[in-house]
């Protein structure tokens, strides 16, 4: 049997992240193909993380800085090794190198880290983004881990664009793979059956806590104008300073975690995700299409989505635009059912499994079979695995012995 390694971040928590219920539709991929599956994480889990055994997915603890990978790895000795996120990859992937240089390596960036700081730096400086932005420390230790690796899986279609013609990444190093639908909730409350406006995010992510600070900021408006409604703002790890936001009175209410997405998105009439920066794409707008539940958002928080297609709402060009699409999508039966059946459309037409699950695997095979000619090719992944750039390698192996 085929053995696939993933080397986690963290362990996946679907109920928290968009990231966590990607990794769970990777991991399905492949098993789908009969790989055998082991997912290594040197994180603590949570009381979150998902039960990866109950999906047939074994699990072990690894230690940072250690040659115990070492050991265990070459006794796992896998076909397919996946680094989740360009940190693992530099933490592991030279280790991965060594003892199972055969083995099929691949990065998940989930999204383009570089990309998103870039967005951060801007957005905190209130202005627009320059392509100095780009060239930060974590663009070259991103761009770095991409050339080390065999493939690199990017989730959006503007990221794969970035890379290709700004960057000039060869394409054969790449991989469009978006968020996956097996199938669309379609059985679900009618317009008049819901109430509400809502919004959810992981606290963690500081995307979704600025998001969260430019709803306090629309708010006012739309409850002005809807004085029964209210908005309701889910997310895990809710932070003390999120908190000293809920407000009863002005129906502006802090949530916490949702137990069921699936239990809240049925409920609400609209979700409002006035985004101003990030990468990616946005898992809960994601949800949203798949679960019949419109949207507001803005040209960052549909990016990579929609392609062609019309949203499945609005996308806002400014804040008072944002503010009356909500109102409008709110109070419209008829425009709130269009907005629904197209973002049935989005996920039929961009985001089915059928879509990418057999090219995606006819790749993995292409590559294993000829790996080496591939690798050949790869110039600056040959220049990157010189020892003379190996700073991370002997950084680990410093620590380890400092340690002892």
């Amino acid at each position: 049997m085929k053995h696939l390694v993933i080397i986690g971040a963290v362990w996946p928590e679907p109920t928290s992240t968009a990231a966590g219920s990607r990794m769970l539709q990777i991991i399905s991929l492949f098993q789908k193909q009969n790989y055998e599956i082991t997912f290594l994480c040197s994180a603590m889990p949570s009381d979150f993380s998902f039960d990866l055994s109950i999906i047939s997915v074994k699990t072990q603890a690894i230690q940072l800085n250690d040659s115990s990978f070492d050991s265990l790895i070459k006794e796992l000795n896998p076909d397919v090794v996946l680094f989740d996120r360009f940190m693992i990859e530099e933490q592991y992937g030279w280790r991965v190198m060594e003892n199972c240089p055969n083995a099929l390596r691949i990065l998940d960036t989930e999204d383009l880290h570089f990309l998103r700081k870039a967005r951060e730096v801007a957005f905190k400086q209130n202005r627009e983004l320059v392509f100095e932005d780009y060239i930060s420390d974590i663009f070259k230790r991103e761009m770095a881990s991409i050339y080390r690796c065999d493939l690199t899986l990017l989730i959006s279609e503007y990221e794969m664009q970035l890379a290709t013609e700004t960057f000039k990444i060869e394409t054969s190093l790449l991989y469009y793979l978006p968020f996956l639908s097996e199938e669309i909730l379609t059985s679900i409350p009618s317009f008049e059956e819901r109430n509400h406006f809502i919004s959810i995010g992981n606290f963690l992510h500081e995307p979704n806590w600025q998001t969260v600070l430019q709803l306090k900021k629309h708010w006012k408006f739309i409850k002005k104008q809807l004085p029964e409604a209210e908005l309701h703002v889910y997310g895990a790890y809710v932070s003390e300073k999120a908190k000293q936001l809920h407000n009863e009175k002005e129906g502006f209410l802090i949530k916490g975690r949702a137990e069921s997405v699936v239990d809240v998105y049925s409920k609400a009439k609209v979700l409002l995700a006035p985004i101003p920066y990030g990468a990616g794409l946005k898992g809960k707008l994601f949800e949203a299409m798949q679960l019949g539940l419109p949207s507001v958002t803005t040209k960052m928080g549909a990016e990579g989505m929609n392609g062609v297609l019309d949203w499945n709402g609005f996308i806002s060009s400014d804040e008072n635009d944002f503010i009356e699409k909500a109102v409008e999508l709110y109070n419209d039966k008829s425009l709130w059912e269009t907005a629904q059946k197209n973002g049935y459309e989005i996920i039929e037409k961009r985001f089915k499994n059928k879509l990418y699950e057999t090219d995606f695997m006819n790749r993995i095979d292409e590559l294993k079979m000829d790996l080496k000619s591939h690798r050949n090719q790869n110039f600056f992944g040959q220049i990157l695995q010189h020892q003379s750039l190996q700073s991370t390698k002997y950084m680990s192996k410093w620590i380890e012995t400092k340690n002892k």
